[in-house]
């Protein structure tokens, strides 16, 4: 970090530490066992009058970041969970497993250590994986399933025949997991639809330095297991009502893959594309999110306000 440059992720992670306690969250670590920890934003008091919902993070900062715009209305309609996966925040684990599914599994065993029976998830990007691993391994403890921009239906021939931005799964690690301004700068021109032209490279530096140095080995692990042998004729399907949201411009994960998961899920899912959207949705489009994401998750039978004009049958 540059002399006499304020730490501004720093300042920014307490700001939102204060927003979630303020909305009536709790900061709780569980020990699960095995030498796997795990740490999840909890409501201070449960009400059994509402229903459960599981907002589960991707790459980049942490879930703090990626989910305080929505915290405010969806903690007043739903008891709200926001878990740390594996290698991010406080969460960790000493064992070797990197898969998606090893990740659902000791996501299920922190709603089963806070008395979570059955709860709604919505998962963006990465933990759009992990949420629908979540469906297909716990189909009884999962009511409904939101997935944002989450290409679980990619194969890992996807990569050489040229679907993505990216050549080799290392490249696309050096971006989503970036450790020099020049990089960082890459991914928000992939994440957005309309990047940040003007981006100090002190900021980016002190970005770096807070948010992407911490197990960055552990990080590309996990990026590297997601696209090992990756089928989609292995991929089961999971029984839950779906909603699928997709950026219209997102490159991490082109359209052809929500299209590809639309199909793959047949009738039981609705896709919703976002107009003048990239991957990072929840910030470029949070209101337009949070629409229907509460027409879903609330009233299931009413279609959802985006999808009325934009809803897609994959063909």
């Amino acid at each position: 970090m540059a002399a006499g440059c304020i730490s501004f992720t720093a300042t920014r992670d307490r700001c939102f530490r204060f927003s979630f306690s303020n909305a009536g969250l709790k900061s709780v670590t569980t020990d699960l066992g095995d030498g796997t920890i795990m740490h999840c934003w909890a409501p201070k008091a449960h009400k059994d009058s509402k229903p459960n919902l599981l907002l589960i993070h991707g790459f980049g900062a942490n879930a703090m970041w990626q989910w305080n715009d929505f915290l405010s209305p969806l903690t007043r309609r739903f008891n709200v969970y926001v878990p740390d996966l594996l290698f991010f925040g406080d969460s960790h684990t000493t064992r070797p497993d990197r898969s998606e599914a090893f990740q659902a599994q000791c996501v299920a065993a922190l709603l089963q250590a806070h008395g979570l029976q059955r709860t709604s998830v919505v998962g963006i990007s990465y933990g759009g994986f992990v949420a629908y691993s979540l469906a297909a391994q716990f189909p009884e403890r999962v009511e409904k399933v939101v997935l944002c921009c989450a290409g679980v239906c990619l194969e890992d021939k996807d990569l050489d025949e040229g679907m993505f931005q990216v050549k080799t799964v290392d490249e696309a690690a050096d971006i989503l997991l970036p450790q020099t301004p020049e990089k960082l700068r890459q991914l928000v021109q992939l994440a957005f639809a309309k990047p940040v032209k003007t981006m100090p490279t002190c900021f980016l530096n002190d970005y770096i330095n807070v948010m992407c140095t911490d197990n960055r080995q552990e990080r590309k692990e996990l990026i590297e297991t997601l696209h090992k042998d990756r089928k989609l004729s292995n991929l089961p399907k999971i029984t839950q009502p779906t909603l699928i949201i997709w950026g219209e411009k997102d490159l991490v994960f082109p359209m052809e893959l929500a299209h590809r998961l639309q199909r793959h899920l047949g009738e039981n899912a609705q896709l919703v594309v976002i107009k003048n959207a990239g991957h990072a949705l929840n910030v470029e489009k949070p209101k337009e999110m949070y629409k229907n994401l509460k027409s879903f998750l609330l009233d299931p039978a009413t279609p959802t306000p985006t999808a009325q004009k934009n809803h897609s049958n994959g063909s």
